[in-house]
């Protein structure tokens, strides 16, 4: 059962096939993979780089509501228009949509401007809570409008995964920059407002930490059961240029094994070796760091990042070094992509 007791009947069910799936194939997730790829923008259909390569989409859909507010698209100039129908395009074709947030630093700057006391300012009885106030009423404005469509407008179910990597120092709230007991307060008091206040009931909730290497670091910071729906973690480290396959199979073996003594859904939520220099990384460094070992291969899905240009990309496309790797992944028994999928939602009227 979700955190959220009045989740909704589309919400419960995902969380429910999440769960039931962890003995299943890990699904494949990439981030913005709708909203533009290498060499392209703004397709007006339902395209990926992915699916170019392999002729199958990626299970699970990230977003990023960076920078929501004071323009019209997010930090990486997604459309927020243009994201809410592409999330419902993947909820009508029974895929899985999850949103992180890289958000301002209220007190001035980016999501890496460092070194302010943030965390401590937006809390309530801060100098800048209002502040946060404001901006999560906006964002539950834009979660609410993500919808079914006609006729029922039903709420799409999303996987919420707000200050992650909270165990490094490159966002300001991160380890450095706020206590455990203030990320700890953040986090909860950004539950209770979007789900009891501002009655959002088609979120799961995601924490996600960068890497760790023991169960201690890991929930150093963790809310409690009662405000998470999924472990995260973020691991770019061991498969990139120092590549440890090892050390990710041994870091997941620990995440389910955590996950699942609470009842919990795990996930690789980020991953990937950006412009993946190795034409064989995708079975030879992923898909063995998680089919290594039984436990370890219980996590929900795998999520590499976004593809901006030839430089800076985490999927392959056409010609890529690594596109007939792949192939041979996404076929691959293991993994599960989104024309594999069952049917999660149920076709439930609104109540």
């Amino acid at each position: 059962m979700p955190i959220d007791h009045n989740a909704t009947p589309a919400t419960r069910a995902l969380y429910d096939f999440l769960l039931r799936n962890a003995k299943g194939p890990t699904l494949f997730g990439h981030q913005d993979a709708l909203a533009y790829g290498v060499n392209w923008k703004d397709f007006h259909e339902f395209r990926t780089d992915v699916h170019d390569v392999s002729g199958k989409h990626p299970a699970v859909f990230g977003w990023d509501i960076g920078k929501i507010g004071p323009r019209p698209s997010n930090l990486d100039l997604v459309d927020f228009r243009q994201m809410r129908f592409w999330m419902r395009e993947v909820y009508r074709r029974g895929g899985i949509n999850t949103v992180s947030w890289h958000a301002n630093n209220f007190l001035g700057g980016d999501a890496w401007a460092v070194g302010t006391p943030t965390v401590a300012a937006i809390l309530p009885g801060g100098s800048h809570h209002q502040a946060y106030r404001d901006k999560l009423e906006l964002i539950a404005g834009f979660l609410r409008k993500v919808s079914s469509g006609p006729p029922d407008y039903l709420p799409v179910p999303i996987i919420f995964r707000p200050f992650h990597e909270h165990t490094g120092h490159w966002f300001w709230w991160g380890k450095p920059h706020a206590s455990s007991a203030e990320y700890i307060r953040l986090w909860r008091f950004t539950v209770r407002f979007l789900r009891d206040e501002q009655q959002l009931h088609h979120l799961l909730w995601c924490y996600s930490t960068d890497i760790v290497d023991n169960e201690t670091e890991y929930l150093e910071y963790y809310p409690g059961d009662d405000f998470v729906d999924i472990l995260g973690l973020d691991d770019y480290h061991d498969v990139g240029e120092k590549e440890d396959t090892k050390r990710l199979t041994a870091r997941l073996n620990m995440l389910v094994g955590l996950a699942e003594r609470k009842g919990k859904v795990a996930a690789l939520t980020e991953t990937g070796y950006e412009a993946t220099p190795k034409p064989d990384w995708w079975t030879q460094s992923l898909l063995k760091s998680i089919v290594a070992d039984p436990v370890a291969s219980r996590i929900a899905w795998a999520l590499v990042w976004r593809n901006d240009n030839k430089q800076h990309h985490y999927a392959p496309y056409p010609e890529h070094l690594s596109a007939e790797d792949f192939k041979v992944f996404a076929a691959n028994e293991e993994v599960m992509m989104l024309d594999e999928l069952p049917v999660i939602y149920p076709q439930d009227k609104p109540v």
